[in-house]
């Protein structure tokens, strides 16, 4: 039985309310103009904060937990997933390319669960990490959508998605031979 300890300290609290933010993305990406597109972006920006603050506070005060381990994963997936699906039908993001993260993120899952019960871990890589950060900053501009300050926050967006792209194909490679490595030894 898992401890009643171990799922509500502050860090998994932080995941869960990270998690809550996705109902919001379907209420305010259905048909967001320029005020609201601004108001959601400004929501993303601060549940992607919140990743790395779950992530700081669980390891200074030594709480990391099994639950963390999978809300935290869980959390980042649903949010940007979430945000990449839902801005396909009003022309934000390209079809294509959320299909395939979200692929690649399938895969990867399975190969962590798959060394997992094989008895060993696959740790987040530093690719994965930076491919992640990539997709908050593009999911971010790409929510804004109008110009802000000048700036084409949808060009903005397009160019950080397409490195975010090319860091989900080359983590998700280097996953793969990691657990191939591993697995023949």
């Amino acid at each position: 039985m898992i401890a009643r300890r171990e799922i509500f300290n502050l860090p998994n609290t932080i995941s869960l309310i990270r998690i809550s933010v996705v109902p919001f993305l379907f209420i305010l990406l259905t048909s967001p103009g320029e005020f609201w597109s601004l108001i959601l972006a400004i929501l993303f920006a601060v549940a992607s904060i919140t990743d790395m603050l779950d992530g700081f506070l669980a390891r200074k005060y030594n709480m990391i937990t099994t639950m963390g381990k999978f809300l935290d994963p869980l959390a980042d997936k649903l949010i940007v997933n979430t945000a990449m699906i839902l801005m396909i039908p009003i022309g934000r993001i390209p079809a294509w390319i959320v299909a395939i993260t979200i692929i690649r993120d399938l895969i990867v899952d399975g190969i962590r669960s798959i060394a997992s019960s094989e008895g060993f871990y696959i740790h987040a890589s530093p690719l994965g990490k930076q491919k992640t950060i990539a997709q908050l900053f593009a999911v971010t501009a790409l929510m804004i959508y109008y110009p802000f300050f000048g700036i084409n926050s949808h060009l903005v967006g397009m160019v950080i998605l397409y490195i975010a792209f090319l860091l989900t194909l080359y983590s998700g490679a280097d996953y793969f031979i990691k657990f191939y490595r591993r697995a023949r030894k």
